[in-house]
């Protein structure tokens, strides 16, 4: 599995490979929560992150990571890839490459915080709402 730059013609796939990791771990959104985010995750957040791809040696792209500046924006796997190592090895070439170590987690999504655990971050805070507002409550976790 390589880590490469995504270049804005993978966004479609990049958003297919959310839609699909979302699906499999989000349960508290609705359709219509997944419709709205579609649209902005292509045109409004992907265009504006460093975005990085963990891709196999056919070309298959398997997940993504998004970062700005120090925080982990969005880290996605397909869900046909998921338990694989793809989640780990992207977090890990952010930490190393890009120095993240803050994230917003879901705290309606139990297998992303257990992840980010496992992989050294702590609950430093806990806000009511999304980043959009919504009534979906972020745990914000810091690299211990």
């Amino acid at each position: 599995m390589n880590i490469e730059t995504a270049v804005s013609s993978q966004f479609e796939r990049l958003v297919a490979i959310w839609e699909s990791s979302v699906r499999a771990t989000h349960h508290f959104l609705q359709e219509s929560d997944i419709a709205a985010l579609r649209p902005l995750l292509l045109n409004a957040y992907l265009p504006h992150l460093r975005v990085v791809i963990a891709r196999d040696e056919t070309g298959v792209i398997h997940g993504f990571l998004g970062v700005d500046q120090n925080r982990i924006e969005m880290l996605f796997v397909d869900d046909v890839s998921r338990g694989k190592g793809v989640g780990k090895l992207l977090l890990k070439y952010a930490v190393e490459y890009f120095g993240v170590n803050e994230v917003d987690v879901n705290e309606q999504n139990p297998q992303g915080v257990a992840f980010y655990q496992y992989m050294g971050f702590v609950q430093v805070g806990r806000s009511e709402r999304d980043g959009q507002g919504n009534l979906f409550p972020l745990l914000h976790m810091r690299l211990g």
